[in-house]
C-alpha cells in the first residue's frame, strides 16, 4: 500500500509553500505518525521534506526520489507559482480515478522524455502500442510477471491494465485479481530503475526490482525465479555484454551467445527463468530471426528443434523512437501440449507447429516520422494468435492461413528454410483478386501503351537534341 503522509501531500505544499519562501518552522508528521516541528528553509527544501516523507512511510521507495530541489537555483516565488499553477489541474475524470489519471500523467511524460531524448530515450521506455500486442498476445492474468531489462516498467504497467480490462470482461473484481500477480525486474541503469519505482508506486503496484540496479548478465537480481510470463525489450545487437560472464554459465542451455551481439543471451536468460508451463516474448532486431554469425545459426535451430518457438512476428518499421533497425517479436513456450491456461484458455496440442505473422503492413503514421498500431491492428494480431492456440473461434476469428499475412508451419517446413524464422518466408504474397481481364487482352493493352511511351520518348529525345544543338551542342 502507497501511503502519503501529511506533508507529502499536494494541500500541504499549497498550504505552506508561501510561508516558506522566507523559512518557516512547520509542524509535520515523523517517525511513528508522531507530530513534530521541524524548520523550513525554502519552498525547495519544503518538497525535499516532502519527498523525504514519501520515502520514510514507503521503504521500497528510500533512495528512489530525487531530494534536491532545496540545492537548485531557481527563483522561490517562481518555484511556489509552479505549485499553484499545478494545483489548477484538475485530477478529475468521468470513468478514472485520480490514480489513473496520474498514471495516465506519468505514462505520457515519459514518452515525451523519450521523444525529446531521440536514441537514449529507447533505454527506459518501449512504445505502448508495442507494449499492449505482447500483453494482449501472453495474457499475464495471474502468475509471476519478469522483465529482466525492464526500463520504466511498461510490460508491468500494461499487465495491470489487461488484468482490470480482463476481470471486467469476466465480472470479476480487478484489485482482487491483481493481488494474484506478482512483478519482478531488474534494470542496470540507476535513473531508469528509479523511474521504474515510481511508475509501480505511482499506480500502486508492488514489486520486487531486486537490491539494487544492476547487470542482468553478471549481477542476477533474482536468480532462483521461475516466471509464469516473461516480456523484455532489450537493447538490440547488444555488443560487448560478456565481460565477467563465464563460457559454462547454466543459462547457454541452446548455446555460448557470441560475444559481439546479446540477442541470444537475452533469450537464452529469460528461457533459464521461465516456469515449465510459462510464456514469454521479447523484441529484437530482424537479424535474429536469419542471421547465421558466428554460432547464431546453431543457437536458433537448437531452439527450434527443441520445440521451444511458439510465434514470430514480423513488425512494420517506424515503430521505435530510438532506432530505424527493423524488428520482431519473439513468442517462446516451453509447453505446447493440450491444457488451460491462466487465462483460462482452453489451449490445443500445438507440439511441432510454429505460427508465423507479417504484421509489416499494419499501423498507421502518427507522424513524419513515427509509425503507431490501432486498438483494432493489436485485436487482430492477438485474436489470431489465440484462435491459433485453442482451434477455437475468437471474437468472430477462426483460424486459417492468409496469403501475404499469417501461416502455421510445420518443424520440417522451418527445417527446409535452414531454421530461418522469417516470416515473410512462410506466409508468401498477399494474394491479388481477379479483376476478370483476359490475360491476352490485358497484354495487348499493356503492349499497346508501352508503345506508345517509347514514340513519345523519342519525340522529346529528338526535341532535345535539336535544342542542344541551337546552343552549339551537338549530340
Amino acid at each position: 500500500m502507497f501511503w502519503l503522509p501529511t506533508e507529502s501531500r499536494w494541500q500541504f505544499l499549497q498550504d505552506n509553500a508561501p510561508i516558506a519562501i522566507g523559512g518557516a518552522d512547520l509542524e509535520i508528521d515523523g517517525p511513528n505518525q508522531q507530530k513534530v516541528t521541524k524548520k523550513i528553509t525554502s519552498v525547495g527544501h519544503l518538497i525535499d521534506n516532502a519527498l523525504e516523507g514519501i520515502e520514510r512511510d514507503n521503504p521500497k521507495l528510500k533512495g528512489v526520489l530525487n531530494k534536491s530541489y532545496s540545492a537548485l537555483k531557481i527563483d522561490q516565488a517562481k518555484l511556489n507559482e509552479l505549485i499553484n499553477l499545478i494545483a489548477t489541474i484538475p485530477f478529475v475524470h468521468a470513468d478514472l480515478n485520480s490514480k489513473d489519471i496520474l498514471g495516465h500523467v506519468y505514462e505520457y511524460m515519459l514518452g515525451q522524455f523519450a521523444l525529446a531524448e531521440g536514441k537514449k530515450g529507447g533505454q527506459f521506455y518501449t512504445p505502448a502500442s508495442i507494449v499492449s500486442l505482447i500483453v494482449e498476445m501472453i495474457e499475464p492474468f495471474e502468475g509471476r510477471v519478469y522483465d529482466p531489462a525492464m526500463g520504466s516498467g511498461g510490460f508491468f504497467v500494461q499487465s495491470e491494465k489487461f488484468i482490470e480490462r480482463r476481470a471486467n470482461q469476466k465480472e470479476l473484481d480487478s484489485l482482487t485479481q491483481k493481488q494474484k500477480i506478482s512483478i519482478y525486474g531488474q534494470e542496470y541503469n540507476h535513473t531508469t530503475w528509479q523511474l521504474a519505482a515510481m511508475n509501480m508506486a505511482i499506480r500502486g503496484l508492488d514489486y520486487d526490482f531486486g537490491k539494487e540496479p544492476a547487470s542482468t548478465y553478471t549481477n542476477d537480481q533474482h536468480p532462483d525465479l521461475r516466471a509464469d510470463f516473461i516480456m523484455a525489450n532489450p537493447p538490440f545487437n547488444m555488443k560487448e555484454w560478456n565481460t565477467g560472464v563465464d563460457d559454462n554459465d547454466p543459462r547457454w542451455i541452446y548455446g555460448n551467445p557470441p560475444s559481439g551481439n546479446a540477442n541470444f543471451a537475452w533469450m537464452q536468460h529469460m528461457l533459464y527463468h521461465l516456469a515449465p508451463d510459462g510464456s514469454q516474448a521479447l523484441l529484437l532486431a530482424n537479424g535474429s530471426m536469419s542471421s547465421s554469425t558466428n554460432n547464431e545459426g546453431e543457437i536458433r535451430a537448437s531452439l527450434i528443434e527443441n520445440d521451444l518457438v511458439e510465434c514470430m512476428v514480423a513488425l512494420p518499421g517506424q515503430l521505435f523512437t530510438n532506432t530505424q533497425i527493423p524488428a520482431c517479436i519473439w513468442f517462446l513456450t516451453k509447453n505446447k501440449t493440450a491444457r488451460t491456461d491462466k487465462a483460462g484458455r482452453k489451449l490445443r496440442d500445438r507440439k511441432g507447429e510454429v505460427l508465423f505473422i507479417d504484421a509489416r503492413n499494419l499501423g498507421y503514421m502518427k507522424d513524419r516520422v513515427l509509425r503507431d498500431f490501432t486498438r483494432d491492428d493489436i485485436q487482430k494480431v492477438a485474436d489470431l494468435y489465440h484462435a491459433w492456440k485453442t482451434g477455437a473461434e475468437v471474437n468472430g476469428i477462426v483460424y486459417e492461413d492468409q496469403a501475404g499475412f499469417c501461416k502455421s508451419a510445420t518443424l520440417e517446413e522451418i527445417t527446409k528454410h535452414d531454421f530461418v524464422l522469417t516470416p515473410g518466408r512462410y506466409v508468401g504474397a498477399t494474394e491479388e483478386l481477379d479483376d476478370g481481364i483476359p490475360f491476352g487482352e490485358k497484354m495487348a493493352t499493356l503492349t499497346t501503351k508501352l508503345s506508345e511511351q517509347f514514340a513519345e520518348s523519342a519525340t522529346l529525345e529528338a526535341e532535345i537534341k535539336k535544342n542542344l544543338a541551337g546552343l552549339g551542342y551537338d549530340i
